[in-house]
C-alpha cells in the first residue's frame, strides 16, 4: 500500500501510507484507501480510458452511451451521461465513480463514494489520464506501458511533421455532426489534433465549444479542408459525399477540390486513446491539402 499524489496528472510521489491521493481534472483531491475494485463510469470516454488502463474488469456499471471497446456493451447501465441515476449508482456499491462534469462531484457527494472528474484538454493529457487511472485501479504497469505507447505515437507524429514547419497552416473546418449547422471551436480537444498536424481551426476563437455556423461565415473563414464527424463513418478519413455536395453547392473552394472528409464521430469527439490513434490519419489528409 502507498500514497500517490499526482499534481495536474503529472508528478507522482510515493510514501508509506495506505492511501492513494490524486488530484483530478477539476483540481480536487480524491482519496482512496486502496486501489478501486468496483468502478462506475459516467462518460464513454472515461470507459475507454479505464479499459486502456487495464481496469475494464473493475467497471460494474456505466452510462448508456458507453459502447467502446466492444466489451463495454455488456456492462450494466445507470442512465444518461448528463443525468446518471444516483440510486442506480448506489445499487452497484462502487468504491470509485469517475465522472466528467465538475457538478457531478457535488451531486453524488451524498453517496459518500470517491468521485474523480476526468476531462482531458489535450492529447498529452489523454496519455497522462491512462497512467493516472492505472494508479487508482492498481494496474499501474499495464497503464504506464499503454500511456508510454500513446506518448510515443504523439512524438512520432511530431517528428514526421517537422519538415512542414514554416509552411502556412492548413485552415480546417471541424464540422460538428452530420448537418452543417455547428462547428467545434478551439476549446474542443480535436482542435489540439489539428494544431499537432500543422493546421489551424478556422473557428478556434469562437466563444462556445460548438458555435453555430452559416454558409456565409464558413466562406469568409476560407477553410482549406472540412472534417466531419459521422456516426456511420470509419476510423480513417474518407470523402464525405453528402457534405461534399453541400459545400460544393455553397461555393466552398475546398469542396471543389474534394477536400471534405468524414470520420467516426465518437473517435473524433471523445478525449480517449482512439483520438491519438486517429491523429496520424488526420495529419495525412491535412498534409495532402498542403500540396
Amino acid at each position: 500500500m502507498y500514497m500517490c499524489v499526482l499534481t495536474l496528472l503529472t508528478g507522482c510521489t510515493l510514501a508509506g501510507a495506505a492511501e492513494i491521493e490524486i488530484i483530478d481534472d477539476n483540481g480536487r483531491a480524491v482519496v482512496l484507501k486502496e486501489p478501486a475494485r468496483r468502478v462506475v463510469t459516467l462518460s464513454p470516454h472515461v470507459t475507454e480510458l479505464v479499459f486502456a488502463a487495464g481496469g475494464g474488469n473493475k467497471i460494474v456499471a456505466t452510462v448508456t452511451s458507453s459502447d467502446f471497446p466492444p466489451e463495454a456493451r455488456k456492462l450494466a447501465r445507470i442512465g444518461d451521461a448528463l443525468q446518471p441515476d444516483s440510486e442506480k449508482i448506489a445499487a452497484y456499491r462502487p468504491d470509485l465513480i469517475i465522472g466528467w462534469l465538475p457538478e457531478q462531484a457535488d451531486a453524488l457527494e451524498v453517496l459518500n463514494v470517491a468521485v474523480f472528474i476526468s476531462s482531458p484538454q489535450s492529447l498529452a493529457e489523454i496519455a497522462d489520464s491512462v497512467e493516472t487511472f492505472g494508479v487508482m485501479l492498481g494496474t499501474s504497469e499495464i497503464a504506464r506501458n499503454r500511456a508510454d505507447a500513446l506518448r510515443l505515437t504523439l512524438e512520432s507524429i511530431g517528428n514526421s511533421l517537422a519538415r512542414a514547419q514554416g509552411s502556412p497552416p492548413v485552415r480546417v473546418l471541424l464540422q460538428s455532426g452530420p448537418d452543417p449547422e455547428y462547428a467545434l471551436s478551439g476549446e474542443h480537444i480535436l482542435s489540439d489534433v489539428i494544431g499537432l498536424c500543422g493546421g489551424v481551426n478556422v473557428f478556434g476563437d469562437a466563444a462556445s465549444i460548438s458555435p453555430k455556423i452559416s454558409v456565409a461565415g464558413v466562406l469568409a473563414a476560407k477553410p482549406d479542408l472540412v472534417l466531419v464527424g459521422r456516426a456511420a463513418a470509419g476510423p480513417t478519413p474518407v470523402v464525405d459525399p453528402t457534405a461534399l455536395a453541400y459545400w460544393r453547392d455553397a461555393g466552398l473552394p475546398a469542396a471543389r477540390g474534394g477536400r471534405v472528409f468524414m470520420m467516426d464521430a465518437d473517435m473524433l469527439e471523445r478525449p480517449g486513446p482512439r483520438l491519438i490513434e486517429a491523429a496520424s490519419r488526420i495529419c495525412d489528409v491535412i498534409q495532402q491539402a498542403r500540396k
